[in-house]
C-alpha cells in the first residue's frame, strides 16, 4: 500500500494532471463478472449429501430442491427422490437447485436468478421479475423477510449472496395467502444450505479480469492500509471536533460554533488525493465450506459453516450529459467521467440442523459485509458560462447485514407445523463523502484563465463539500403455520405473520465556503492543501450545513397478517389452491431529532391501511405429465422508505442524486395469468403462459435538474396495466450414439438445451383531471409528470435467455454457453418537456466450464469463465429525432476468471 507520504506529489489541479480522456480503463458488470466459489454441498434433504461439484449432473437432478417457505407444507414436500417441484407446486414457480446454479457459474445468486424465465437483474443485483422494479419484488431468506442495507432499494440486492451458502432459490410469480401482501410481480425465496449426511471440507478460489479495468489505467485514494480486507482501520472515525458537535445537539447556523475547529479536521492527504494507477490489479475470490453431522440419540445434529472474501476492481470511462434544450440539440454541461470501484464482499454462515422422524429445526446465522471504495475523476464544458469544470470525488460506502433466524417443521400426528422466527440487523455507513469542483473559466482577461481554480464559492468558481451518512435499521419477524388434511384430498392451512421493521437514517452535509477576498493563488492548491488548518484560519473558511432543514429521519413498517387456505383435488384431474390473507400495515416517517432547538420540519408520513388479499389458483391436469393453470390474486406494494425520506442520497452506480416523496401512497396490484405446462420426460418441459396486471398508483421515478445536475424523485401515477406472454423449454438430447456409441468422450455425454423468452407491455394511465402530489409543491396535473401510454420504469418490453452445451452424465463436466438479451427500459421519467430516460441492457454472451478432476486422491474443481464475450456496453439516454443525451455511456469489457476448488 502506497503511504500517505509519497502521495505528497500528487496534485489534483496542476498543468501535468492526467485527465479523465487518458484513462483507457472503462468497466465490467459487478453482477456478472463475480469469480465464483464452489457450489453449496448438498443438504440434508438429499440421499447421499455430496458437494455439488463432485455429484455427476444427472443424479443431482434426481433430488428435489431443499425449500423452505412460509406455509410450504401444502406446496412442496423436501427429500422426496425424483419429485418435480415446479410440476407439483399448486402455484407457478421456478426453482434453481444447487446443480441449476452451478451450471450458471455464476458467483453469486442475483447472477444465476438472471437465467429465470421472466427475470433481469438491474445494476448490482437487484432483481426484476417481469419487468417490474424491485419495489414489486418480494426476497425472503428461509421463508423469512429480509432488510436491505442499501437506502435506495427496498429488497435486499442479491449479489451480496454467494452462490456456496445457499441451496436453492425459488421464484414464485403467481401469489398465494401464505406469502405477505407486497407480491406485486413476483417473490424470491432464498434457501441456506444445511448439514450434511457426510462430513466435508471445500477450499475454492478464483483469480480474473476484464479487458476495460484489469492492468489498465484507474484511480483509487489511500483511505487506509486494511481497506482492501473491507473493513477501515480507524481513519474514517469521526474527528474529535466534528464528533463533539454532533453530540452538542447545536447548530452552525446559530453562530455559536467554531466551524473553523471542525473544518480543520475534515481533510486529509489520506482521505482527497486522486492517486493514479497505471494497472489495475486482478479480482480474487477465496471461499472455505465445511460441514458435519452427529448422531445423537436417535436424532441427526448437523453443523456448517462457510466464509468467503472477494476483491473486484472495476472502472468506468463514462460519457455523462445534459441537456439545455427540449429538442436536445444543445447540452448545458457534458462531461467525462472517470469512475473506479473498488467492491469488496465479505461473507460468512453457521447453521445448526436437528432432525428427528419427519421433524427438522434449523438455526441459520448469516453475515454479509459488502464495501465499496469509489474514486471519480471527471472534466467537462459548461455551455452557458463557457466555462470547464473538473470534479473529484472520493467515497467508501459500507453495508452489513446480520440475520439470524430459527426454523421449525414438526409432525404432530396429522397435523403439520411451521414456526420461525427471526432478527436482522442492516447497517450502512458513507463518513467522507468528499467532493471538490474546480473551474477554468477559458477568458483571455483573466489572469488565471488557463487554470483550475476553486474559490470555495458554491461552485460558482469552485466547491468542497463533505457529507457523513448513517443508516441502522432493526427487523424482527415471527410466523406460524399449521395444516391439516380436513377431507382424503383436502388440506386446510392457516397462519399468522408478524414484523416489525425500525429505521435511523441520517445524513449531515457541509460546504466550505470561503469569503469574497480569498486570495488568487491559493485557490490553484489540490485539496489536501486548499483545506489545510493553516489556510482555514488564516483566510478564514468556514463551514455550513446543508442539511439542516432535514438531517435524518426515523421510519418504521409494522405488519401482522393472518391468513387461510385450502388445497383440494377436485374429480382428480383438478386441483384448486383457495386462499385469503388479512394484512394491516402502519408505515410512518418522521424527522429525528438532533438539533437542542425542534426542528419544523413537515417531512413526515403516516400510512395505516389494512387489506383483505385474496388469491386463488386452479390447475388441470389435461394429460398424465401435462396441466394448465389458471391465477387470479389482489396484491399491494408499499412506498419504500428511501423513497419516502425527503433526504437527499447519492448512488454511486447511476452517479445521480436521489430525494424522495413522503406524499407516497400504497398501490394495490390486480393479478391474472394462465398458463400451459408439458413435463413430456425426465427434468424436460415446455411451458407458455400469458399474464395481466392493473396496477392502482403505482410509484414512479421521475428526473429533475438542481443546479444542473440530474436529481430524482418519485410519485404515485394514477394507472398501470401490463400485459405479457412467458415461453419455457427445457430439452436434453442423449449424444452417445455419436462415433457409432463406441467413442468414449461421447458415450457419457448429453446435449443440454434450456430457452425462455418473456414479452411485456406496461401501459401508465393518465387522465386530464389526474393529479400528483409531490412534497414541497402544490398538486399538481399528472400530465406534468407522465404521458398516457408510457411504459413502466425498469419494464423491458422482450427479455431472454438461452443456455445451451455438454455435459457428461457420469462425473463433472460441463461446457455452457449463456445468452442473455433484454430490450431498452425507463430509468426515470424525463423533466416536464423532455422525453423519458431510457437504458439499453442489450445482448451478453456468457461461456462457462466446469471440470472435475481426482488430483492426489483429492476431489478438484477447475472451473473457467468468460462474460460479456461480446463486449455490449452500457447506454442510458434521453433522444429527440435524431438527438441524443447520455447520462451515462461507457464499455463494458469482456472478463474471464478462472477457479480452483478442491473437497476433502
Amino acid at each position: 500500500m502506497t503511504k500517505p507520504s509519497r502521495l505528497a506529489g500528487l496534485l489534483l489541479v496542476s498543468t501535468a494532471l492526467v485527465m479523465p480522456a487518458l484513462a483507457a480503463a472503462q468497466t465490467t458488470n459487478t453482477a456478472s463478472s463475480n469469480p465464483s466459489g464452489q457450489p453449496a454441498p448438498q443438504s440434508t434433504d438429499t440421499a447421499q449429501g455430496t458437494p455439488a461439484d463432485q455429484t455427476a449432473a444427472p443424479a443431482a437432478q434426481d433430488q428435489a430442491p431443499d425449500v423452505s417457505i412460509p406455509g410450504g407444507a401444502d406446496i412442496v414436500v423436501t427429500g422426496r427422490r425424483t419429485a418435480n417441484v415446479q410440476a407439483t407446486s399448486p402455484q407457478v414457480v421456478s426453482v434453481l437447485s444447487t446443480a441449476d446454479i452451478a451450471r450458471t457459474g455464476e458467483g453469486n445468486i442475483a447472477g444465476a436468478l438472471a437465467r429465470v424465465t421472466g427475470l433481469s437483474v438491474v445494476g448490482n443485483g437487484f432483481v426484476y421479475v417481469r419487468g417490474l422494479g424491485d419495489r414489486y419484488s418480494l426476497a425472503l431468506l428461509n421463508g423469512s423477510p429480509l432488510p436491505s442495507p442499501e437506502p435506495l432499494k427496498r429488497v435486499v440486492p442479491l449479489d451480496i449472496f454467494p452462490t456456496n451458502v445457499i441451496a436453492s432459490s425459488l421464484v414464485q410469480k403467481s401469489y398465494s395467502a401464505n406469502f405477505p401482501g407486497e407480491f406485486g410481480g413476483g417473490v424470491i425465496n432464498l434457501t441456506t444450505i444445511a448439514a450434511p449426511r457426510d462430513a466435508f471440507l471445500t477450499i475454492s478460489g478464483g483469480v480474473g479480469g476484464d479487458s476495460e479495468t484489469t492492468a489498465r489505467l484507474g484511480y483509487t485514494y489511500y483511505g487506509s492500509k486494511t481497506d482492501w480486507t473491507g473493513f477501515d482501520n480507524g481513519n474514517r472515525s469521526l474527528p474529535p471536533a466534528l464528533d463533539a458537535f454532533f453530540k452538542s445537539g447545536a447548530r452552525i447556523g446559530d453562530g455559536t460554533v467554531d466551524t473553523k475547529a471542525i473544518a480543520s479536521q475534515i481533510v486529509t492527504g489520506r482521505n482527497s488525493i486522486a492517486q493514479r494507477i497505471s494497472q489495475l490489479p486482478a479480482n480474487f475470490t477465496g471461499n472455505i465450506t465445511g460441514g458435519k453431522s452427529f448422531d445423537v440419540g436417535g436424532a441427526l445434529l448437523g453443523v456448517i459453516a462457510t466464509a468467503g472474501i472477494s476483491n473486484k476492481w472495476q472502472t468506468r470511462d463514462t460519457t455523462q450529459q445534459t441537456p439545455s434544450t427540449l429538442d436536445l440539440s444543445q447540452k448545458e454541461l457534458d462531461f467525462q467521467r472517470v469512475i473506479t470501484d473498488n467492491r469488496i464482499v465479505v461473507n460468512g454462515l453457521l447453521g445448526l440442523g436437528l432432525e428427528w422422524d419427519e421433524n427438522k429445526i434449523r438455526v441459520t446465522n448469516l453475515f454479509v459485509r459488502d464495501t465499496l471504495k469509489q474514486t471519480r475523476l471527471g472534466q467537462g464544458f459548461e455551455a452557458t458560462s463557457g466555462f470547464t469544470r473538473l470534479e473529484q470525488d472520493t467515497a467508501w460506502y459500507q453495508r452489513q447485514l446480520f440475520d439470524t433466524q430459527f426454523t421449525g417443521e414438526f409432525k404432530l400426528g396429522d397435523f403439520k407445523l411451521e414456526t420461525r422466527g427471526g432478527y436482522a440487523n442492516t447497517k450502512r455507513d458513507a463518513p467522507f463523502e468528499l467532493s471538490y469542483g474546480y473551474v477554468r473559466t477559458n477568458r483571455a482577461n483573466d489572469p488565471f484563465g488557463q487554470y483550475f481554480v476553486n474559490r470555495l464559492n458554491n461552485g460558482q468558481l469552485g466547491s468542497a463539500s463533505v457529507a457523513f451518512s448513517k443508516l441502522n435499521e432493526d427487523l424482527y419477524s415471527a410466523g406460524v403455520d399449521l395444516s391439516y388434511p380436513i377431507l382424503d384430498k383436502v388440506t386446510a392451512t392457516v397462519g399468522w405473520a408478524f414484523s416489525d421493521t425500525k429505521r435511523f437514517s441520517s445524513r449531515r452535509e457541509f460546504q466550505f465556503i470561503a469569503p469574497s477576498n480569498f486570495p488568487n493563488g491559493v485557490d490553484l492548491f489540490r485539496p489536501d492543501l486548499l483545506l489545510q488548518p493553516s489556510v482555514i484560519n488564516a483566510f478564514n473558511i468556514n463551514l455550513v450545513e446543508t442539511t439542516e432543514s432535514d438531517p435524518a429521519f426515523n421510519a418504521r413498517l409494522k405488519t401482522q397478517a393472518g391468513y387461510a387456505k385450502v388445497r383440494a383435488t377436485l374429480f382428480d384431474a383438478f386441483d384448486l389452491d383457495l386462499g385469503v390473507r388479512y394484512e394491516k400495515g402502519e408505515q410512518s416517517v418522521d424527522p429525528a431529532r438532533v438539533f437542542t432547538t425542534p426542528s419544523n420540519s413537515l417531512a413526515s408520513t403516516r400510512i395505516n391501511r389494512d387489506y383483505w388479499l385474496p388469491g386463488a389458483t386452479l390447475t388441470w391436469t389435461v394429460a398424465p405429465q401435462m396441466q394448465v393453470r389458471l391465477n387470479a390474486s389482489k396484491t399491494i406494494a408499499r412506498p419504500q422508505f428511501r423513497e419516502l425520506i425527503f433526504q437527499q442520497y447519492y448512488d454511486p452506480e447511476t452517479n445521480r442524486q436521489y430525494r424522495g416523496n413522503p406524499l407516497l401512497i400504497d398501490s394495490q396490484l390486480y393479478n391474472a395469468e394462465a398458463r400451459w405446462e408439458w413435463y413430456f420426460a425426465k427434468d424436460q418441459r415446455v411451458s407458455l403462459a400469458g399474464f395481466f396486471k392493473r396496477i392502482d398508483n403505482p410509484i414512479e421515478a421521475f428526473t429533475g435538474f438542481s443546479d444542473n445536475q440530474p436529481q430524482t424523485s418519485f410519485a404515485n401515477a394514477p394507472k398501470a396495466n401490463l400485459y405479457g406472454g412467458e415461453f419455457e423449454l427445457q430439452k436434453y438430447f442423449d449424444l452417445s450414439g455419436i462415433g457409432g456409441g463406441s467413442d468414449p468422450f461421447w458415450g457419457t455425454r448429453r446435449g443440454v438445451f434450456i430457452a425462455n423468452y418473456t414479452y411485456t407491455k406496461s401501459k401508465i394511465k393518465v387522465g386530464d383531471g389526474d393529479i400528483v402530489n409531490v412534497f414541497g409543491t402544490t398538486p399538481q396535473p399528472a400530465t406534468n409528470f407522465f404521458r398516457d401510454g408510457a411504459p413502466l420504469t425498469g419494464q423491458s418490453d422482450h427479455i431472454a435467455n438461452l443456455q445451451f452445451g455438454l455435459e457428461d452424465k457420469s462425473g463433472l463436466s460441463q461446457q455452457t454457453f449463456l445468452l442473455t438479451y433484454a430490450s431498452k427500459r425507463v430509468t426515470s421519467r424525463g423533466a416536464v418537456g423532455l422525453p423519458d430516460i431510457y437504458e439499453i441492457p442489450g445482448f451478453h454472451l456468457d461461456f462457462v466450464a466446469r471440470e472435475g478432476l481426482t488430483i492426489a486422491g483429492v476431489d478438484t474443481t477447475v472451473k473457467f469463465e468468460a462474460r460479456n464475450i461480446t463486449g455490449t456496453k452500457y447506454q442510458e439516454y434521453q433522444q429527440v429525432g435524431d438527438n441524443r443525451n447520455y447520462y451515462n455511456l461507457y464499455k463494458v469489457g469482456a472478463s474471464f476468471q478462472i477457479g480452483l476448488g478442491v473437497t476433502f
